[in-house]
């Protein structure tokens, strides 16, 4: 036998033995489930879906009345499954001894947490993560998130959020990836991995929980917490694609959502969690509530009071009740009086059990309470490292006239102006919750490591007026103007100016909505001044959302979107604005004219009437502004060129079942190497339903020499092809297609090609 034959047996053999091994152990788990459940109580059993917020230090005295000492009664009967807001392996460890050795069955503890860009090292808010479309970059963020998670005792991270949104007035863009399905299934698969890494028994993941399913993104005027009017379209071929990726990722857990959808709460949806969710995906994992959203069906005006809510959730398929207080009030006596059956009961503590073993706390329920680790792990220079990495590869260089970018590293004098030039504390952003107050890097300090030219700074106004905090309103200063002047006076005498504007960290996230999407406070009047004395300035924009910055996208002739982007955020943005590193970032979010056009994004239908055919009014437009976005999606510059040429499809004619090859040639015709995210979109021309102008279908990162030319090759099968109809089937129809090529959304070159 040749030596190819053997590798091929031997291979062959390795994998075979590998499934194999994986089937015995989903075997061995479910058994155990079924051995442990057969056991339980039917209190044990509802306890398991029970999860308290951390109501006293652990490592400090037993509660003694109250609310905290019920919570603390129920934990050593077993009739909690889960914690959330408890961390630090000292605490997490107190709490499993009593859940695993004082209790009649052992069972150990879910530990959850928001670790939703970070634990301690913060990378940048995932809507800046997104921007750099580099998955490998996007899943290594999400591990070095779960390896210091782990190390404080956290097993459960309540992220990914994969919801789709093209309204950035919602605060929880920031939390997101963006406006598309597809780039966003692809960084929604991403993450899973980094989090939950290949094998959920090592110490250092976390199981993973795609959030809010489903449609929380669609909010009506972007306002937490409302109601979702969304047609079956929009909700199979935008909204679900992400949670699909997540759960075809093998996501542990998925979180429903504050919103209704037809009309009836997610939370209470069984259309969503029973049918399609664990029936059409068949997904095994389980389903927590968000923060009360069980007991909150009563707000709704959908459940009388707690005993219904809790009926129409457990039927619908929500597994955990987060601090609703709802399963484990009235589960208990539903199930007796036979108004629940016990097998819903059962469903949900076998898929909460399953993670559980999964995780391997079965094994070994102290894995994450190592304190020597936690103190070795957390804020590693590894982890710094990491995060720098990522930051830099978030930025989106918006607009660069007279190539005033790179700044010159000698002989020049800057004036860096701005409230939040030498904040510490916004960079981090918001749902940092484990992160120590003003620990990240300020642009001033990132900028001031560079030490050949003068720099002078002015903070000009203050963005906020007193501390700001996760749980509080951020309150905007709009009065005081007493450092404008002297800011005035620097830029006077500056060869260049950088202004630092935005948002605060805690103006975006979750309940922060806005109706005005402009720069906040006086920041407009100090950028205007300072532009009437000195027109050379680059604006550094810290913010959590797209803006609307029509008035400086047309004046300032330069401008990088620097999102919030953690703990390096001021030695990332400086090491661009120095030319250390060329910026190759992407937009993943249209950027408005102003708050009017919202919703605006751009896979849009054409509509009757796209153009304006016969020079009158009769036609989709406004009559005061363009139809078009001040940026568009996947915009982004280099200080590089590139220039893409011989655009060809092989073939014109193709079955529904072939494989569809695309090439195109990308030429750096810069002065600088640099990298672009080569983007392909589709056009279905004519179809049982309607269809966007552009879908993005495919997309890579390259690196490129100056001079160099590349050939880049897209492959476009029956997957990128087809939609989902109004029942939810995936269908690919005959017809006629354009596809486009291009750095951005706003594509120029174009060909069509025929599926018979």
């Amino acid at each position: 036998m040749s030596l190819f034959p053997k590798l091929f047996f031997i291979l062959l053999f390795l994998v075979t033995t590998s499934y194999a091994q994986t089937e015995v152990s989903k075997v061995s788990v479910h058994m155990k489930v079924d051995s442990l459940l057969a056991k339980m109580t039917l209190e044990e059993k509802v306890g398991q879906m029970n999860m308290y917020n951390g109501f006293w230090d652990a490592t400090g005295p037993v509660p003694e009345g109250g609310s905290a000492k019920t919570k603390y009664e129920h934990l050593k009967k077993g009739w909690v499954g889960a914690m959330l807001n408890v961390r630090g392996s000292k605490k997490v460890k107190e709490l499993q001894r009593i859940a695993v050795e004082e209790t009649r069955l052992g069972i150990p503890l879910l530990i959850g947490f928001d670790v939703i860009h970070g634990y301690k090292t913060i990378s940048p808010v995932p809507i800046a993560e997104s921007s750099s479309w580099d998955l490998k970059a996007i899943k290594n963020s999400a591990r070095v998130a779960a390896t210091e998670a782990s190390a404080a005792g956290i097993n459960w991270t309540f992220a990914p959020m994969v919801d789709v949104s093209r309204d950035p007035r919602w605060g929880r863009v920031m939390e997101g990836a963006g406006e598309d399905p597809y780039l966003g299934s692809k960084i929604a698969k991403a993450r899973v991995e980094g989090f939950q890494g290949d094998d959920l028994t090592q110490k250092n993941t976390i199981a993973a929980c795609a959030k809010h399913f489903a449609a929380y993104g669609f909010t009506e005027a972007g306002k937490e917490y409302n109601t979702v009017d969304i047609g079956t379209s929009t909700l199979y071929n935008t909204v679900l694609p992400p949670f699909k990726a997540a759960a075809e990722s093998d996501v542990k857990t998925f979180m429903n959502s504050f919103n209704d959808l037809n009309g009836i709460p997610v939370t209470a949806n069984e259309f969503l969690q029973r049918d399609i969710l664990k029936g059409k995906w068949d997904f095994k994992g389980f389903v927590v509530s968000d923060w009360a959203s069980i007991s909150e069906l009563i707000d709704w005006g959908h459940a009388k009071d707690k005993r219904q809510a809790a009926i129409l959730a457990a039927r619908a398929g929500s597994d955990l009740d987060m601090e609703g207080n709802v399963y484990i009030q009235e589960l208990v006596k539903l199930v007796k009086d036979g108004v629940v059956e016990e097998r819903i009961i059962d469903d949900a503590v076998r898929r909460i059990l399953t993670v559980k073993y999964e995780l391997g706390l079965f094994d070994n329920p102290y894995t994450y309470c190592d304190a020597e680790h936690e103190k070795e792990t957390i804020g590693h220079v590894k982890h710094h490292e990491a995060v720098l990495d990522i930051a830099k590869k978030s930025i989106v260089l918006l607009k660069n006239e007279g190539n005033i970018l790179p700044l010159k590293k000698e002989g020049q004098k800057i004036a860096v102006i701005g409230p939040l030039a030498a904040d510490k504390n916004s960079p981090l952003g918001s749902w940092r919750l484990a992160s120590d107050n003003n620990s990240a890097v300020s642009v001033l300090e990132g900028m001031k490591k560079y030490t050949g030219n003068t720099l002078t700074h002015n903070k000009g106004v203050d963005l906020v007026i007193g501390n700001t905090a996760f749980i509080k309103e951020v309150q905007i200063n709009t009065t005081n103007r007493d450092g404008i002047k002297e800011a005035v006076q620097a830029a006077k005498t500056a060869d260049v100016v950088v202004m630092v504007l935005g948002e605060h960290g805690f103006q975006s996230g979750e309940a922060r909505s806005r109706t005005s999407l402009d720069l906040l406070g006086l920041q407009q009047e100090l950028l205007e001044a300072v532009y009437a004395v000195n027109k050379n300035i680059v604006l550094v924009l810290n913010n959590g959302r797209p803006l609307a910055i029509e008035w400086a996208a047309e004046h300032i002739p330069t401008i990088v979107e620097a999102w919030q982007l953690g703990t390096q955020s001021g030695n990332a943005i400086a090491q661009v604005l120095y030319g250390d590193y060329n910026p190759s970032g992407k937009l993943p979010m249209t950027f408005p004219r102003n708050v009017g056009q919202i919703p605006i994004y751009y896979n849009y239908k054409s509509t009757g009437r796209p153009y304006n055919n016969n020079e009158n009014v009769f036609w989709s437009h406004y009559i005061d502004v363009a139809n078009t976005p001040l940026y568009p999606f996947g915009h982004g510059l280099s200080y590089t060129t590139f220039k893409y040429t011989n655009f060809t499809i092989h073939g014109k004619d193709f079955s529904v079942n072939d494989n569809i090859k695309i090439t195109v040639d990308v030429t750096n015709t810069g002065n600088y190497d640099g990298k672009e995210v080569v983007q392909l979109y589709i056009r279905d021309l004519y179809a049982s339903i309607t269809r966007p102008v552009k879908e993005l279908k495919g997309f890579e990162l390259v690196n490129f020499k100056k001079g160099e030319t590349k050939t880049i090759q897209f492959t476009l099968t029956k997957k990128e092809l087809g939609f989902y109809d109004n029942n939810g089937t995936y269908i690919v129809e005959p017809g006629d297609f354009e596809v486009f090529v291009g750095g951005s959304s706003y594509t120029v070159l174009k060909e069509r090609f025929t599926v018979e």
